[in-house]
């Protein structure tokens, strides 16, 4: 079976990245014995990487790149926020360090991470561009299996695991 929409993925990849001087940068990978599994074609995955994937079969073998642009896109400048100090304070945490990833909530409910820049006496700067904003994704992996959504899969907008029946 080959992958198009509305079938259920699940695939090992390694993905890394590139420094400014052209190396390569490890940063994870999904192994046989706990591999990426999805429901293609439902906006899960990032666009261009459901698109290279597309057609592909069980055993074939992938690699690809995704330009920043087509990944998480570039760093935006004015992605930076000063939060009071006071909003870490409550209930005696402590305060994050320059370089940890924080949990943040907007007030529409979305969650999302924040990179912690500075932390001051007032202030903690956070940097809101995703951690992969402003990098190409270097790709490459193999599929493991390719099957039919289930409609309880279909309805709920993602898989239910690489056989289709681990709950939720």
């Amino acid at each position: 079976m080959k992958i198009t929409s509305n079938t259920v993925v699940s695939l090992t990849y390694e993905l890394h990245t590139t420094t400014p001087e052209g190396n390569q940068v490890f940063v994870e990978k999904a192994t046989e014995e706990n591999p990426l599994v999805f429901l293609y074609g439902v906006g899960m995955m990032l666009p261009k990487f459901e698109e290279h994937l597309t057609g592909l079969t069980v055993g074939d073998e992938y690699s690809f790149e995704l330009e920043a642009a087509d990944g998480y896109g570039e760093i935006d400048p004015g992605a930076h926020v000063d939060l009071p100090v006071g909003m870490f304070k409550e209930g005696g945490a402590e305060l994050p360090n320059v370089g940890d990833v924080i949990p943040l909530q907007d007030n529409q409910g979305n969650q999302f991470r924040a990179g912690v820049t500075a932390v001051g006496e007032e202030i903690v700067s956070v940097d809101l561009n995703h951690p992969m904003a402003g990098k190409n994704l270097i790709f490459a992996g193999k599929i493991l299996t390719v099957r039919e959504a289930t409609a309880d899969e279909l309805s709920h907008g993602h898989a239910h695991g690489a056989d289709g029946h681990s709950g939720h």
